[in-house]
């Protein structure tokens, strides 16, 4: 799969092969998005955010769904928030998650949103039954999906798209010769499109986006708790990190790091890993360097003690008229 990632952001000549496929991928696509109701909004109880993209891998989705739902919590609201549980495996579905939902269980996406938001989260592979769910079973006035925009017979009344401002569309076609979803003239009909960094170039369906930024705030020994402000150098002298992500796009995360002064190696591993003890022994990992990892892969790390592990807490900024045109949607759903 990464030489596949890799190929479609070099825009490697030899996918064109595949461009039949992709031609398919996105006839079906359309046609899944045709055959989606009209007026789904109306029959709302209150209004339901989708946050997703449009390409495969990672984007920054579930940061920018935390912030926003952060900031909704402190303007007054309620909200709920809905996931597929990618990675999940409870008993029956749909599942409540909580924050001692363990990270098997939860799926690790959903449980740290639950950590981070302290809002009631429901997981369903049927987002349409988790909307139900929650809003049977939870006192919510606003509803935030984490990924779903391709998922039609979930209603919405707000769609918000996330690009990679480095990565972008790559080569801007189609599963399975590029890592497009869906056409980007898709871009055009949803309400939002925040970018996740400054565009590595100018494309005119990014016109008008929203800029946010990941900021890293300190880094978190996972064993003690303890705090260590990620500016300056956090570690003594002579420090080698160890950095793991297994997450959509690990480039991201380790860029972040090389602002620390210290020789950075990265070991990337699939998305949504499930973590042993094994997988940070001697070799290829130093018994005697930190390892440094992001949130979303700690909390599958907690089933087991390293003292080596720490993770990296991330500050999202969002623009605020991102955050203020969500709050007037929300404010104003069900008056027209």
């Amino acid at each position: 799969m990464d030489f596949l990632i890799k190929a479609w952001y070099s825009k490697s000549p030899w996918l064109l092969l595949l461009w039949p496929l992709s031609l398919l991928v996105q006839l079906l696509a359309g046609l899944r998005k045709a055959s989606r109701q009209k007026g789904q909004a109306t029959q709302l109880v209150c209004p339901v955010i989708v946050i997703g993209n449009i390409t495969a891998g990672g984007t920054g989705k579930t940061p920018l769904l935390i912030a926003l739902a952060s900031h909704l919590q402190a303007q007054g609201f309620k909200p709920g928030i809905i996931s597929r549980g990618y990675k999940s495996a409870p008993s029956v579905y749909p599942l409540m998650v909580t924050e001692e939902t363990p990270a098997n269980i939860a799926g690790d996406e959903p449980g740290l949103i639950a950590r981070k938001t302290k809002c009631p989260v429901v997981i369903d592979p049927q987002r349409m039954n988790a909307l139900n769910h929650l809003i049977e079973n939870a006192q919510v006035d606003v509803v935030l999906s984490d990924d779903g925009l391709q998922h039609y017979p979930l209603p919405r009344s707000f769609e918000i798209c996330v690009v990679d401002g480095a990565r972008l569309f790559g080569n801007g076609l189609c599963l399975p010769a590029g890592p497009l979803r869906e056409s980007i003239s898709r871009i055009r009909e949803v309400d939002a499109v925040v970018l996740n960094g400054q565009p590595s170039e100018s494309q005119a369906a990014l016109e008008g986006a929203y800029i946010m930024s990941l900021q890293p705030k300190f880094l978190k020994h996972m064993q003690s708790g303890e705090k260590k402000p990620f500016a300056g150098a956090p570690f003594k002298m002579g420090t080698k990190i160890q950095a793991v992500a297994g997450i959509g796009n690990p480039g991201r995360f380790f860029a972040l790091l090389d602002a620390l002064p210290y020789p950075v190696t990265a070991f990337p591993f699939p998305d949504h890993y499930q973590y042993r003890r094994a997988d940070f022994s001697s070799p290829p990992f130093d018994a005697n360097q930190p390892i440094v990892m992001t949130e979303k892969d700690g909390i599958k790390c907690e089933s087991f003690t390293d003292v080596r592990l720490w993770t990296l807490d991330i500050a999202v900024k969002v623009p605020e008229e991102l955050l203020e045109t969500v709050s007037s949607h929300v404010r104003d759903f069900g008056r027209n």
